[in-house]
Protein backbone atom coordinates (compact mmCIF):
# COMPACT_ATOMS: atom_id res chain seq x y z
CA UNK A 1 0.00 0.00 0.00
CA UNK A 2 2.60 2.21 0.51
CA UNK A 3 4.78 2.03 -2.72
CA UNK A 4 1.15 2.38 -4.37
CA UNK A 5 0.92 5.56 -2.78
CA UNK A 6 4.05 6.69 -3.63
CA UNK A 7 3.60 6.04 -7.02
CA UNK A 8 0.77 8.10 -7.37
CA UNK A 9 2.78 11.06 -5.99
CA UNK A 10 5.38 10.65 -8.48
CA UNK A 11 3.19 10.69 -11.08
CA UNK A 12 1.14 13.84 -10.17
CA UNK A 13 1.80 17.44 -11.15
CA UNK A 14 2.55 18.68 -7.69
CA UNK A 15 6.60 17.67 -7.56
CA UNK A 16 6.90 19.50 -4.11
CA UNK A 17 4.44 16.41 -2.38
CA UNK A 18 5.93 15.49 0.91
CA UNK A 19 7.64 12.11 1.24
CA UNK A 20 4.90 9.35 1.02
CA UNK A 21 6.21 7.78 3.88
CA UNK A 22 5.71 10.84 5.66
CA UNK A 23 2.17 11.29 5.06
CA UNK A 24 1.42 8.22 5.89
CA UNK A 25 2.77 8.51 9.11
CA UNK A 26 1.29 11.76 9.73
CA UNK A 27 -2.11 9.72 9.03
CA UNK A 28 -1.64 7.14 11.50
CA UNK A 29 -3.53 6.92 14.70
CA UNK A 30 -2.23 7.91 18.31
CA UNK A 31 -0.28 4.95 20.06
CA UNK A 32 -2.83 2.42 21.93
CA UNK A 33 -1.86 1.32 24.90
CA UNK A 34 -2.66 -2.51 24.36
CA UNK A 35 -2.78 -3.21 28.50
CA UNK A 36 -5.45 -0.24 28.66
CA UNK A 37 -7.61 -1.11 25.63
CA UNK A 38 -7.70 -4.98 27.03
CA UNK A 39 -8.59 -3.98 30.78
CA UNK A 40 -12.33 -5.04 31.29
CA UNK A 41 -13.99 -2.71 34.33
CA UNK A 42 -17.29 -5.33 34.12
CA UNK A 43 -17.75 -8.15 32.76
CA UNK A 44 -20.55 -10.47 33.51
CA UNK A 45 -20.29 -13.99 34.55
CA UNK A 46 -22.00 -16.33 32.23
CA UNK A 47 -25.80 -17.73 32.99
CA UNK A 48 -28.44 -15.82 35.32
CA UNK A 49 -26.29 -12.62 35.46
CA UNK A 50 -25.69 -12.06 31.58
CA UNK A 51 -29.50 -13.13 31.46
CA UNK A 52 -30.33 -10.47 33.47
CA UNK A 53 -28.36 -7.91 31.88
CA UNK A 54 -29.88 -8.93 28.78
CA UNK A 55 -33.33 -9.45 29.60
CA UNK A 56 -36.37 -7.45 27.78
CA UNK A 57 -39.21 -7.44 29.66
CA UNK A 58 -40.67 -4.48 31.59
CA UNK A 59 -40.08 -5.82 35.39
CA UNK A 60 -37.45 -8.09 36.23
CA UNK A 61 -36.65 -10.04 39.16
CA UNK A 62 -33.01 -11.63 39.78
CA UNK A 63 -32.15 -12.97 43.05
CA UNK A 64 -32.28 -16.71 44.84
CA UNK A 65 -29.60 -17.77 46.75
CA UNK A 66 -27.00 -15.28 48.28
CA UNK A 67 -23.75 -15.10 46.59
CA UNK A 68 -25.17 -14.87 43.14
CA UNK A 69 -23.44 -11.40 42.05
CA UNK A 70 -27.06 -9.63 42.31
CA UNK A 71 -25.59 -6.36 43.24
CA UNK A 72 -22.97 -6.06 40.96
CA UNK A 73 -26.02 -6.84 37.99
CA UNK A 74 -28.30 -3.75 39.62
CA UNK A 75 -24.84 -1.39 39.00
CA UNK A 76 -24.39 -2.66 35.77
CA UNK A 77 -27.76 -2.76 34.23
CA UNK A 78 -28.73 1.38 34.12
CA UNK A 79 -24.72 1.96 32.20
CA UNK A 80 -26.45 0.58 28.86
CA UNK A 81 -27.99 3.99 29.17
CA UNK A 82 -25.25 6.51 30.41
CA UNK A 83 -24.76 7.64 26.99
CA UNK A 84 -28.74 8.50 26.20
CA UNK A 85 -29.23 11.96 27.29
CA UNK A 86 -33.30 11.07 28.41
CA UNK A 87 -31.82 8.50 30.41
CA UNK A 88 -33.11 9.27 33.71
CA UNK A 89 -32.81 6.83 36.46
CA UNK A 90 -33.83 5.55 40.01
CA UNK A 91 -32.58 2.88 42.41
CA UNK A 92 -33.42 2.45 45.78
CA UNK A 93 -32.51 0.82 48.89
CA UNK A 94 -34.87 0.74 51.97
CA UNK A 95 -33.06 2.23 54.35
CA UNK A 96 -30.22 5.13 53.66
CA UNK A 97 -27.99 2.49 55.69
CA UNK A 98 -28.67 0.38 52.88
CA UNK A 99 -27.95 2.77 50.33
CA UNK A 100 -24.50 3.28 51.46
CA UNK A 101 -23.21 0.33 50.41
CA UNK A 102 -24.38 0.44 46.98
CA UNK A 103 -23.12 4.11 46.60
CA UNK A 104 -19.57 2.97 47.61
CA UNK A 105 -19.42 -0.01 45.11
CA UNK A 106 -20.77 2.77 42.59
CA UNK A 107 -17.85 5.11 43.27
CA UNK A 108 -15.31 2.14 41.96
CA UNK A 109 -17.09 0.96 39.33
CA UNK A 110 -18.69 4.08 36.88
CA UNK A 111 -16.25 6.46 37.01
CA UNK A 112 -14.06 3.58 35.29
CA UNK A 113 -17.01 2.17 33.01
CA UNK A 114 -18.32 5.85 31.86
CA UNK A 115 -15.57 8.23 31.39
CA UNK A 116 -16.49 11.54 32.57
CA UNK A 117 -19.00 11.13 34.62
CA UNK A 118 -19.56 12.87 37.65
CA UNK A 119 -21.43 11.88 40.96
CA UNK A 120 -23.30 14.62 42.81
CA UNK A 121 -23.04 13.92 46.60
CA UNK A 122 -25.55 16.56 47.89
CA UNK A 123 -28.42 14.85 45.24
CA UNK A 124 -26.99 11.31 45.23
CA UNK A 125 -27.03 11.55 41.57
CA UNK A 126 -24.81 10.30 38.99
CA UNK A 127 -23.99 12.54 35.51
CA UNK A 128 -22.71 11.09 32.59
CA UNK A 129 -21.36 13.35 30.03
CA UNK A 130 -24.47 12.61 28.44
CA UNK A 131 -26.73 14.35 30.61
CA UNK A 132 -28.00 10.74 31.24
CA UNK A 133 -28.78 10.34 35.53
CA UNK A 134 -29.19 7.84 38.00
CA UNK A 135 -30.79 9.09 41.23
CA UNK A 136 -29.70 6.52 44.16
CA UNK A 137 -32.26 7.18 46.67
CA UNK A 138 -34.09 5.00 49.58
CA UNK A 139 -37.65 4.53 50.31
CA UNK A 140 -38.06 3.39 54.09
CA UNK A 141 -41.97 3.52 54.18
CA UNK A 142 -45.05 3.70 51.78
CA UNK A 143 -45.19 7.71 52.43
CA UNK A 144 -41.55 8.18 50.76
CA UNK A 145 -42.82 7.52 47.84
CA UNK A 146 -44.22 10.90 48.04
CA UNK A 147 -40.74 12.54 47.02
CA UNK A 148 -41.15 10.33 43.31
CA UNK A 149 -44.46 12.05 42.50
CA UNK A 150 -44.25 14.39 39.87
CA UNK A 151 -40.86 12.75 38.38
CA UNK A 152 -40.41 10.37 35.22
CA UNK A 153 -37.85 7.86 34.96
CA UNK A 154 -36.71 5.50 32.08
CA UNK A 155 -35.44 2.90 34.51
CA UNK A 156 -36.18 2.08 37.89
CA UNK A 157 -34.47 -0.53 40.33
CA UNK A 158 -35.34 -1.91 43.67
CA UNK A 159 -32.36 -4.02 45.64
CA UNK A 160 -33.04 -6.77 47.75
CA UNK A 161 -36.94 -6.22 47.22
CA UNK A 162 -38.52 -8.43 49.70
CA UNK A 163 -36.99 -5.96 52.02
CA UNK A 164 -40.40 -3.93 51.77
CA UNK A 165 -43.48 -5.85 53.43
CA UNK A 166 -45.94 -4.65 50.66
CA UNK A 167 -46.33 -4.29 47.05
CA UNK A 168 -47.32 -0.70 46.94
CA UNK A 169 -43.94 1.23 46.33
CA UNK A 170 -43.26 -1.48 43.68
CA UNK A 171 -46.75 -0.44 42.06
CA UNK A 172 -46.32 3.12 42.58
CA UNK A 173 -43.14 3.76 41.17
CA UNK A 174 -44.35 1.94 38.22
CA UNK A 175 -46.73 4.95 37.60
CA UNK A 176 -43.31 6.85 36.73
CA UNK A 177 -42.18 5.18 34.22
CA UNK A 178 -42.36 7.21 30.87
CA UNK A 179 -40.00 8.34 28.47
CA UNK A 180 -40.56 10.55 25.12
CA UNK A 181 -41.30 8.83 21.84
CA UNK A 182 -37.96 9.90 20.37
CA UNK A 183 -35.74 8.90 23.04
CA UNK A 184 -34.87 5.68 21.56
CA UNK A 185 -35.60 4.61 25.50
CA UNK A 186 -37.25 1.37 26.59
CA UNK A 187 -38.98 1.37 29.91
CA UNK A 188 -37.29 -0.67 32.50
CA UNK A 189 -38.26 -1.89 36.06
CA UNK A 190 -35.56 -3.92 37.87
CA UNK A 191 -35.37 -6.18 41.10
CA UNK A 192 -32.66 -8.37 43.16
CA UNK A 193 -33.40 -10.18 46.30
CA UNK A 194 -33.06 -13.02 48.48
CA UNK A 195 -36.03 -15.61 49.41
CA UNK A 196 -36.72 -14.29 53.19
CA UNK A 197 -37.77 -10.62 54.86
CA UNK A 198 -40.79 -9.37 55.63
CA UNK A 199 -42.14 -8.81 51.82
CA UNK A 200 -41.33 -12.64 50.49
CA UNK A 201 -44.60 -13.78 49.79
CA UNK A 202 -45.66 -10.81 47.67
CA UNK A 203 -42.29 -10.93 45.93
CA UNK A 204 -43.15 -14.81 45.24
CA UNK A 205 -46.70 -14.34 44.28
CA UNK A 206 -45.42 -11.57 41.69
CA UNK A 207 -42.66 -12.74 40.30
CA UNK A 208 -42.11 -16.98 41.19
CA UNK A 209 -45.58 -18.40 41.19
CA UNK A 210 -46.74 -17.29 37.71
CA UNK A 211 -44.69 -19.27 35.63
CA UNK A 212 -41.41 -21.81 35.99
CA UNK A 213 -38.02 -19.95 36.81
CA UNK A 214 -36.78 -18.53 33.81
CA UNK A 215 -39.54 -18.27 31.77
CA UNK A 216 -41.77 -14.90 30.57
CA UNK A 217 -45.28 -14.55 31.44
CA UNK A 218 -47.48 -12.09 31.09
CA UNK A 219 -48.03 -9.88 34.31
CA UNK A 220 -50.60 -10.77 36.53
CA UNK A 221 -52.69 -10.17 39.48
CA UNK A 222 -51.44 -10.92 42.78
CA UNK A 223 -54.44 -11.34 44.22
CA UNK A 224 -56.41 -13.27 41.90
CA UNK A 225 -53.85 -14.31 39.50
CA UNK A 226 -55.62 -13.46 36.25
CA UNK A 227 -53.39 -11.51 33.53
CA UNK A 228 -53.87 -7.90 33.85
CA UNK A 229 -55.43 -6.48 30.82
CA UNK A 230 -56.28 -3.31 28.66
CA UNK A 231 -59.94 -2.10 30.39
CA UNK A 232 -62.86 -1.90 28.60
CA UNK A 233 -63.58 0.61 26.35
CA UNK A 234 -59.54 1.10 25.48
CA UNK A 235 -58.40 0.68 21.82
CA UNK A 236 -56.38 -2.41 23.24
CA UNK A 237 -59.35 -3.73 25.62
CA UNK A 238 -58.39 -7.59 26.44
CA UNK A 239 -54.69 -7.08 25.55
CA UNK A 240 -52.12 -8.15 27.99
CA UNK A 241 -50.16 -5.12 29.66
CA UNK A 242 -46.50 -6.24 29.83
CA UNK A 243 -44.19 -8.63 30.41
CA UNK A 244 -42.73 -10.14 33.97
CA UNK A 245 -39.47 -12.81 34.44
CA UNK A 246 -37.91 -14.34 37.21
CA UNK A 247 -34.29 -15.20 36.84
CA UNK A 248 -33.20 -17.21 39.20
CA UNK A 249 -29.27 -17.46 40.16
CA UNK A 250 -27.29 -19.43 43.02
CA UNK A 251 -23.53 -18.89 44.63
CA UNK A 252 -22.19 -21.29 42.23
CA UNK A 253 -23.13 -18.76 39.54
CA UNK A 254 -20.76 -16.37 41.12
CA UNK A 255 -17.34 -18.35 40.42
CA UNK A 256 -15.44 -15.19 42.66
CA UNK A 257 -17.28 -16.44 45.64
CA UNK A 258 -18.04 -19.92 45.21
CA UNK A 259 -14.57 -20.93 44.24
CA UNK A 260 -12.69 -21.33 47.46
CA UNK A 261 -15.77 -22.29 49.35
CA UNK A 262 -15.43 -20.09 52.48
CA UNK A 263 -18.83 -18.65 51.57
CA UNK A 264 -20.85 -21.62 51.52
CA UNK A 265 -19.39 -23.03 54.37
CA UNK A 266 -20.84 -20.01 56.34
CA UNK A 267 -24.20 -20.69 54.75
CA UNK A 268 -24.21 -24.02 55.25
CA UNK A 269 -23.38 -23.22 58.91
CA UNK A 270 -27.12 -21.28 59.26
CA UNK A 271 -30.36 -22.73 60.79
CA UNK A 272 -31.93 -24.97 58.30
CA UNK A 273 -34.61 -22.16 56.91
CA UNK A 274 -32.03 -19.52 56.11
CA UNK A 275 -29.43 -22.06 54.67
CA UNK A 276 -32.62 -23.52 52.13
CA UNK A 277 -33.08 -19.50 51.26
CA UNK A 278 -29.74 -18.68 51.06
CA UNK A 279 -28.27 -21.10 49.85
CA UNK A 280 -30.47 -23.09 47.85
CA UNK A 281 -32.79 -20.06 46.90
CA UNK A 282 -35.44 -22.02 48.31
CA UNK A 283 -38.64 -19.53 47.98
CA UNK A 284 -40.94 -22.22 49.89
CA UNK A 285 -38.98 -22.03 53.31
CA UNK A 286 -40.63 -19.47 55.71
CA UNK A 287 -39.13 -19.79 60.04
CA UNK A 288 -42.24 -20.97 61.52
CA UNK A 289 -43.54 -22.72 58.21
CA UNK A 290 -46.52 -25.49 59.27
CA UNK A 291 -45.04 -27.71 56.34
CA UNK A 292 -41.15 -27.13 56.20
CA UNK A 293 -41.09 -31.01 54.41
CA UNK A 294 -42.72 -29.54 51.22
CA UNK A 295 -40.35 -29.11 48.25
CA UNK A 296 -41.54 -28.71 44.70
CA UNK A 297 -39.13 -31.10 43.34
CA UNK A 298 -40.73 -33.99 44.87
CA UNK A 299 -44.38 -32.54 45.57
CA UNK A 300 -44.97 -30.96 42.50
CA UNK A 301 -45.53 -32.81 38.89
CA UNK A 302 -45.48 -31.73 35.41
CA UNK A 303 -49.31 -31.58 34.79
CA UNK A 304 -51.05 -34.55 32.59
CA UNK A 305 -54.40 -35.76 31.85
CA UNK A 306 -55.94 -37.92 34.57
CA UNK A 307 -57.13 -41.56 33.52
CA UNK A 308 -60.66 -41.64 33.11
CA UNK A 309 -60.46 -44.91 35.20
CA UNK A 310 -58.85 -42.91 38.24
CA UNK A 311 -61.08 -42.24 41.16
CA UNK A 312 -62.03 -38.50 41.09
CA UNK A 313 -63.56 -36.04 43.34
CA UNK A 314 -63.61 -32.82 44.86
CA UNK A 315 -63.13 -30.61 47.82
CA UNK A 316 -64.04 -27.13 48.79
CA UNK A 317 -63.26 -24.16 51.43
CA UNK A 318 -66.32 -21.55 50.30
CA UNK A 319 -65.92 -17.91 51.42
CA UNK A 320 -67.76 -14.72 49.31
CA UNK A 321 -65.87 -11.81 50.63
CA UNK A 322 -62.54 -13.60 51.15
CA UNK A 323 -61.59 -16.70 48.47
CA UNK A 324 -63.28 -19.67 47.85
CA UNK A 325 -61.14 -22.96 47.60
CA UNK A 326 -62.03 -25.44 45.29
CA UNK A 327 -59.14 -28.24 44.72
CA UNK A 328 -59.61 -31.35 41.93
CA UNK A 329 -58.38 -34.93 43.57
CA UNK A 330 -57.57 -38.20 41.34
CA UNK A 331 -56.38 -41.17 43.18
CA UNK A 332 -53.95 -43.43 41.08
CA UNK A 333 -54.08 -46.99 41.05
CA UNK A 334 -51.17 -47.27 43.41
CA UNK A 335 -53.22 -45.26 45.66
CA UNK A 336 -51.01 -41.72 45.54
CA UNK A 337 -52.76 -38.76 45.40
CA UNK A 338 -53.16 -36.49 43.14
CA UNK A 339 -54.05 -33.00 42.85
CA UNK A 340 -54.81 -31.81 39.32
CA UNK A 341 -56.40 -29.20 39.01
CA UNK A 342 -57.75 -25.54 41.39
CA UNK A 343 -60.23 -22.99 41.61
CA UNK A 344 -59.47 -19.63 43.32
CA UNK A 345 -61.77 -17.20 43.37
CA UNK A 346 -64.10 -14.42 45.06
CA UNK A 347 -67.20 -12.34 45.12
CA UNK A 348 -69.26 -15.20 43.48
CA UNK A 349 -72.41 -16.39 45.19
CA UNK A 350 -73.04 -20.36 46.22
CA UNK A 351 -75.51 -20.91 42.73
CA UNK A 352 -72.59 -18.93 40.57
CA UNK A 353 -69.90 -21.08 42.00
CA UNK A 354 -72.15 -24.45 41.44
CA UNK A 355 -72.02 -23.42 38.01
CA UNK A 356 -68.41 -22.79 37.42
CA UNK A 357 -67.98 -26.00 38.99
CA UNK A 358 -70.18 -28.05 37.19
CA UNK A 359 -68.80 -26.38 33.41
CA UNK A 360 -65.14 -27.23 34.85
CA UNK A 361 -65.60 -30.68 35.35
CA UNK A 362 -67.79 -31.57 32.71
CA UNK A 363 -65.96 -34.21 31.17
CA UNK A 364 -64.62 -35.61 34.74
CA UNK A 365 -66.69 -38.40 36.23
CA UNK A 366 -66.25 -36.96 39.80
CA UNK A 367 -67.43 -39.50 42.77
CA UNK A 368 -68.02 -37.16 45.37
CA UNK A 369 -67.32 -33.52 46.89
CA UNK A 370 -66.71 -32.74 50.08
CA UNK A 371 -67.46 -28.98 51.23
CA UNK A 372 -67.11 -26.77 54.54
CA UNK A 373 -70.10 -28.04 57.05
CA UNK A 374 -70.76 -24.51 57.74
CA UNK A 375 -72.43 -24.01 54.28
CA UNK A 376 -75.41 -26.44 55.62
CA UNK A 377 -75.99 -23.62 58.74
CA UNK A 378 -79.63 -23.42 58.84
CA UNK A 379 -80.88 -19.55 57.78
CA UNK A 380 -83.89 -19.57 59.05
CA UNK A 381 -86.89 -17.62 57.11
CA UNK A 382 -83.69 -16.30 54.47
CA UNK A 383 -84.23 -19.82 51.99
CA UNK A 384 -82.08 -23.03 51.67
CA UNK A 385 -78.50 -22.91 53.03
CA UNK A 386 -75.79 -22.18 51.19
CA UNK A 387 -74.96 -25.68 50.51
CA UNK A 388 -78.78 -26.61 49.20
CA UNK A 389 -78.57 -23.72 47.08
CA UNK A 390 -75.48 -25.71 45.63
CA UNK A 391 -76.70 -28.89 45.41
CA UNK A 392 -80.16 -27.58 44.24
CA UNK A 393 -78.07 -26.45 40.85
CA UNK A 394 -76.87 -30.05 40.50
CA UNK A 395 -73.61 -29.55 42.84
CA UNK A 396 -73.56 -32.50 44.89
CA UNK A 397 -71.69 -32.33 48.06
CA UNK A 398 -71.40 -33.95 51.62
CA UNK A 399 -70.10 -31.81 54.40
CA UNK A 400 -66.48 -32.27 56.19
CA UNK A 401 -65.96 -32.35 59.37
CA UNK A 402 -64.73 -28.62 60.79
CA UNK A 403 -64.06 -29.45 64.61
CA UNK A 404 -60.92 -28.67 66.20
CA UNK A 405 -59.49 -32.56 66.41
CA UNK A 406 -60.46 -32.63 62.80
CA UNK A 407 -58.03 -29.59 61.61
CA UNK A 408 -55.59 -31.02 63.74
CA UNK A 409 -56.20 -34.74 61.89
CA UNK A 410 -55.90 -33.17 58.61
CA UNK A 411 -52.69 -31.24 59.26
CA UNK A 412 -51.12 -35.02 60.27
CA UNK A 413 -52.81 -36.66 57.25
CA UNK A 414 -50.84 -34.13 55.07
CA UNK A 415 -47.81 -34.19 56.60
CA UNK A 416 -48.12 -38.46 56.41
CA UNK A 417 -48.79 -37.83 52.55
CA UNK A 418 -46.01 -35.63 52.33
CA UNK A 419 -43.39 -38.08 53.20
CA UNK A 420 -41.42 -40.11 50.59
CA UNK A 421 -42.06 -43.50 50.78
CA UNK A 422 -38.64 -45.68 51.30
CA UNK A 423 -39.83 -48.63 48.97
CA UNK A 424 -40.97 -46.74 45.88
CA UNK A 425 -39.28 -43.61 46.53
CA UNK A 426 -43.01 -41.04 45.88
CA UNK A 427 -44.29 -39.51 48.33
CA UNK A 428 -48.39 -40.24 48.75
CA UNK A 429 -49.41 -36.89 47.08
CA UNK A 430 -48.68 -35.13 44.35
CA UNK A 431 -49.50 -31.24 43.04
CA UNK A 432 -49.64 -30.62 39.21
CA UNK A 433 -47.96 -27.51 38.30
CA UNK A 434 -50.77 -26.15 36.85
CA UNK A 435 -52.31 -26.01 41.04
CA UNK A 436 -49.91 -22.63 41.47
CA UNK A 437 -52.31 -21.34 44.25
CA UNK A 438 -51.83 -24.11 46.48
CA UNK A 439 -48.36 -25.01 45.36
CA UNK A 440 -48.06 -21.21 46.68
CA UNK A 441 -49.70 -21.41 49.83
CA UNK A 442 -49.05 -24.83 51.35
CA UNK A 443 -45.25 -23.96 52.13
CA UNK A 444 -46.19 -20.14 53.63
CA UNK A 445 -48.42 -21.19 56.16
CA UNK A 446 -46.89 -20.84 59.59
CA UNK A 447 -48.02 -22.82 62.63
CA UNK A 448 -50.23 -21.38 64.87
CA UNK A 449 -48.39 -19.59 67.87
CA UNK A 450 -50.42 -20.59 70.63
CA UNK A 451 -50.85 -24.14 69.26
CA UNK A 452 -47.72 -25.59 67.37
CA UNK A 453 -50.25 -28.67 66.53
CA UNK A 454 -52.65 -26.53 64.47
CA UNK A 455 -52.01 -23.99 61.34
CA UNK A 456 -52.10 -20.23 61.65
CA UNK A 457 -56.03 -19.48 60.80
CA UNK A 458 -55.57 -15.84 60.36
CA UNK A 459 -53.01 -16.57 57.06
CA UNK A 460 -54.15 -17.14 53.57
CA UNK A 461 -55.53 -20.87 54.26
CA UNK A 462 -58.30 -21.51 51.69
CA UNK A 463 -57.07 -23.74 49.57
CA UNK A 464 -55.58 -25.52 51.80
CA UNK A 465 -58.25 -26.05 53.97
CA UNK A 466 -59.84 -27.30 51.23
CA UNK A 467 -56.65 -29.71 50.49
CA UNK A 468 -57.66 -30.59 54.26
CA UNK A 469 -61.43 -31.78 53.45
CA UNK A 470 -60.23 -34.02 50.71
CA UNK A 471 -57.31 -35.85 52.15
CA UNK A 472 -59.23 -36.64 55.35
CA UNK A 473 -62.00 -38.20 52.80
CA UNK A 474 -60.03 -41.59 53.23
CA UNK A 475 -59.73 -41.46 49.01
CA UNK A 476 -59.57 -44.74 47.42
CA UNK A 477 -58.56 -45.58 44.06
CA UNK A 478 -61.90 -47.96 43.84
CA UNK A 479 -64.99 -47.68 44.68
CA UNK A 480 -68.06 -49.80 44.93
CA UNK A 481 -71.44 -48.91 43.84
CA UNK A 482 -70.47 -46.05 41.08
CA UNK A 483 -73.40 -45.09 38.70
CA UNK A 484 -71.78 -42.16 36.42
CA UNK A 485 -75.13 -41.65 34.87
CA UNK A 486 -76.75 -40.82 38.54
CA UNK A 487 -76.36 -37.21 38.35
CA UNK A 488 -75.13 -34.48 36.12
CA UNK A 489 -72.19 -34.11 38.26
CA UNK A 490 -71.09 -38.12 37.99
CA UNK A 491 -71.53 -39.69 41.14
CA UNK A 492 -73.49 -42.01 42.84
CA UNK A 493 -76.93 -39.93 45.08
CA UNK A 494 -78.38 -42.00 47.93
CA UNK A 495 -80.37 -38.58 48.64
CA UNK A 496 -81.72 -36.32 46.14
CA UNK A 497 -81.08 -32.85 48.66
CA UNK A 498 -78.03 -33.48 50.19
CA UNK A 499 -76.41 -35.60 47.44
CA UNK A 500 -74.29 -37.92 49.69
Amino acid sequence: MRKSRASKKENSVNTQAPDPIVVYAKALPEPVDVQKAQEVIFQPNPGPQTTFLSAGEQEVLYGGAAGGGKSYAMLADPVRNFNNPHAKQLLVRRSTEELRELISVSKQLYPRAVPGIRWLEREKTWIAPSGASLWMSYLDSDDDVLRYQGQAFTWIGFDELTQWPTPYAWNYLRTRLRTSTNSGLKLYQRATTNPGGSGMQWVKKMFVDPAPPGETFWATDIETGEVVTWPKGHSREGQPLFKRRFIPATLFDNPYLAEDGLYEANLLSMPEHLRKQLLEGNWDVNEGAAFPEFNRKIHVCETFEVPRSWVKFRAADYGYGSHTGVLWFAVAPTGQLYVYRELYVSKLTAEDLADTILDIESEDNIRYGVLDSSLWHNRGDRGPSLAEQMIKRGCRWRPADRSRGSRIAGKNKIHQLLQVDKYSGEPGIQIMDSCRGLISQLPAIPLDKHNPEDVDTNSEDHLYDALRYGVMTRPRSHLFDYDPAASRSGFQIADPTFGY
